[in-house]
């Protein structure tokens, strides 16, 4: 039963872009039969890897989460909490799904930038900021002051980076925040909160995402700065081909996919033997049931993946390239804005993040209101991203003033909802974001004659960037009816003393 709902959750997610190809082939992009065929069979092993994926996340890495949580809560331990926090961080982070299909699509567009060096990077910068949260809580630094001097570290180091690498590092920062790395460091984050057992434990448990997706930003920024003296600003292609089979296309991508999955979740089971060993001391039972999960988690992922590689990558790339090369290609900007509203409205975890926002609001928050302004942002974005294809504008026109914004919203924001909207800036860009929309992205930038390493990369980062100002604007929206319900109790009980 637990399956067929993450069958439903996903399919949700996914149908819809394939329903929006379904349409587009026989107007604007006619991109052959047995391409299609690959794209439909790609999204239905996508729907299975992910919803199997999930299943083991739920039945094994969760659990893992809260065990080793509840066990530093006890060790109360700071030193083995910032280091438990790094190594878990960087090996949760990559065996992340969305992780691994972004640096392939950037070795595959770059093949200058390694992808297991970016992969490594990536994992160093989210170990790296859990800790750094872990630490926060500990100490209850203020969040907005943190993140304040962390992102004009990060445009400081932008300013210096190679410019090829300003929209793979905020992509990576968005990316990073998937339905792998979220739950289990959210887990973690719980468990040290509930170390101080004060008022703020609620407050702390939330902004610790947030904090670790700043990591992959800044690592590869640091790539870009380390590699400044080498800018060729050549892009290669991307193999967008159909194979000469629907199976062979899979069959092709399975071995490599399958090795590079046992490497990641490998230090995982690792992990979980080093902690029974020394801390959790579990029974049979619970031990058995993590390992089940963690072979769910496996097979799910490597499904997911290479219904990704051998279908969607390959299709989305033809079909950005088709438009993006016909003579109306200004079309990309309506399909952009039509592709940004289908993630955010398929995506479950934008669901959930609407209800938590109606919870903790009292309900003075519609989540039907937040969710119109959640497909409204992302619909915007990805339009913008479209514009940025056809016309070669660098992001930083769009990133700065955003970012802006939302830093500038922390200082007037209930923390609260700070906290809320920064753990929640990877939740519209899921999976499908990170594999189809760019891998749309790029075939479109590739074939309007841009370079696809400057123009199409950054379109997850600005999917990623609208919730940091919604929610926050939401935020602000809940503590000015909170002030109007105050003022008006005030006069209430002013009238009854009166009387």
């Amino acid at each position: 039963m637990n399956l067929l709902e993450k069958l439903k959750e996903t399919g949700i997610s996914v149908v819809p872009i394939i329903v929006i190809v379904l349409l587009l082939y026989p107007t604007v992009a006619p991109i052959g039969g047995m391409l299609l065929m690959q794209f439909i069979v790609g999204g239905v092993l996508i729907i299975l890897g992910l919803s199997v994926f999930l299943l083991g996340t739920d039945i094994g890495v969760l659990p893992m989460g809260h065990a080793i949580g509840a066990a530093l809560v006890h060790r109360r331990n700071l030193p083995i909490m910032l280091a438990t926090g790094f190594f878990i961080g960087f090996f949760i982070t990559v065996a992340e799904p969305d992780v691994q299909v972004l640096a392939n699509q950037v070795a595959t567009v770059d093949p200058s930038i390694s992808r297991l060096f970016l992969l490594v990077m990536i994992g160093l910068g989210v170990g790296f900021f859990v800790s750094v949260a872990f630490w926060r809580i500990m100490r209850q630094f203020p969040y907005h002051i943190m993140l304040l001097g962390f992102y004009l570290l990060v445009f400081a180091l932008a300013y210096f980076s190679a410019p090829q690498y300003l929209g793979i590092a905020f992509d990576a920062g968005g990316a990073t925040t998937g339905p792998m790395t979220v739950p289990f460091i959210m887990a973690l984050g719980v468990g040290v909160a509930a170390v101080r057992g004060a008022k703020s434990a609620e407050d702390d448990s939330f902004g610790l995402v947030g904090l670790a997706s700043i990591g992959p930003i800044m690592a590869v920024l640091i790539m870009g700065v380390l590699s400044r003296g080498d800018q060729t600003g050549q892009s290669g292609a991307q193999a967008a081909t159909a194979a000469t089979g629907v199976l062979s296309a899979f069959l092709a991508v399975l071995p490599g996919t399958t090795h590079e999955v046992t490497m990641a979740l490998a230090p995982l089971a690792v992990i979980l033997v080093i902690f029974q060993v020394t801390m959790l001391h579990m029974g049979r039972h619970q031990v058995t049931r993590m390992a089940k999960g963690l072979l769910y988690t496996f097979l799910g992922l490597v499904i997911f993946l290479t219904g990704v590689n051998g279908g969607f990558l390959p299709a989305g790339f033809v079909i950005g390239g088709t438009i993006g090369g016909a003579a109306e290609n200004w079309v990309l900007v309506p399909i952009g804005f039509a592709l940004g509203a289908m993630v955010v409205l398929a995506e479950p975890a934008v669901w959930v993040l609407n209800n938590q926002v109606e919870e903790v609001s009292g309900g003075h928050i519609n989540r039907r209101f937040m969710l119109i302004a959640l497909s409204a942002g992302v619909s915007v974005s990805v339009a913008i991203s479209m514009i940025r294809v056809l016309t070669g504008m660098s992001i930083w026109w769009y990133l700065i003033p955003g970012y802006l914004i939302a830093l500038v919203l922390t200082f007037a924001c209930p923390p609260l909802f700070t906290a809320i909207a920064f753990d929640s800036g990877g939740v519209a860009s899921g999976p499908m974001s990170s594999t189809f929309i760019l891998s749309f992205t790029i075939g479109a930038s590739s074939a309007a004659g841009g370079n696809p390493i400057t123009d199409a990369f950054g379109v997850v980062a600005m999917i990623a960037m609208t919730p940091l100002i919604t929610i926050q604007a939401l935020g602000l929206l809940f503590q000015r009816k909170e002030k109007e319900a105050e003022r008006r109790r005030s006069r209430e009980s002013l009238r009854e003393g009166v009387l």
